[in-house]
């Protein structure tokens, strides 16, 4: 099951034909930034786009920044609210979901490089309440900082967490998101590997920059609508440029 921000199901469409505003609404003014949207991509394997996107965290991250207006100043991923998830488990293509706070202009992918779906969450998000039960799942950049007089690594140096360690870190916040968790379960995930360079740099002069996402799965009962909201709408945790933080729910018997 591919979930969606609050259980969302997308419209159907086309990287030329999908649900979003008309051109004269898609200026980079404040305006636009009134509203929260899913999209799901169901990558392509066959473009040379995906294949290169696939394997450079940066390299998709400024895939999916393409689809934000311009303009948006010093931060314009947290400015759109862009969060996005790679998930390669289910059968068929793997699927992107980005969620923003402005429809997507998905005149910008490259021809062929998805199917698309998507359609606007915010009467959904709204629609949160205590007491509703879903299912939930993110990719987490579980991690730790180091103390100054820590002796498992360099001071402010971030390390990975796994397995109890790892499933410990979501659940203190999934608290402070407003959920009281009823199953979980936690699988590492491959690495996210980003490059990093001046513009025309080959691969020897490049920085690669890693890390480690563990996907959270799992059951859940809202305690508090607010603080979800929250958390749904700016991400948990770090690493949100490499394709971690996007928390999706989808509806689930209340629990008993």
């Amino acid at each position: 099951m591919t979930h969606t921000t609050t259980g969302a199901e997308a419209k159907t469409g086309t990287r030329t034909g999908t649900d979003t505003a008309p051109p004269s609404e898609q200026g980079a003014d404040d305006a636009r930034l009134t509203g929260t949207w899913l999209t799901l991509l169901r990558l392509n394997l066959a473009s040379k786009a995906v294949q290169y996107d696939l394997r450079d965290a940066a390299a998709l991250h400024r895939r999916v920044m393409s689809l934000v207006p311009d303009g948006l100043g010093d931060s314009p991923r947290a400015r759109s609210g862009l969060l996005f998830r790679l998930d390669q488990g289910a059968p068929g293509a793997p699927a992107l979901l980005v969620q923003t706070r402005t429809t997507p202009d998905l005149e910008r992918l490259p021809a062929d490089y998805a199917h698309a779906r998507t359609k606007s969450i915010t009467p959904l998000l709204d629609a949160l309440r205590p007491g509703l039960g879903v299912h939930y799942r993110l990719l987490g950049n579980a991690v730790k900082r180091c103390g100054r007089n820590s002796t498992e690594g360099r001071w402010k140096q971030a390390l990975t967490l796994y397995g109890p360690d790892a499933e410990a870190w979501w659940t203190e916040r999934a608290d402070k998101a407003g959920l009281t968790l009823h199953t979980l379960q936690s699988d590492a995930c491959d690495t996210l590997t980003a490059w990093h360079g001046g513009a025309g740099a080959g691969r020897a002069d490049r920085t690669a920059v890693h890390h480690k996402g563990t996907r959270f799965e799992g059951t859940a009962t809202i305690r508090d609508a607010d603080a979800l909201r929250q958390a749904l709408l700016h991400g948990i945790g770090r690493a949100k440029s490499y394709g971690c933080g996007l928390l999706s729910l989808a509806p689930a018997h209340p629990a008993t």
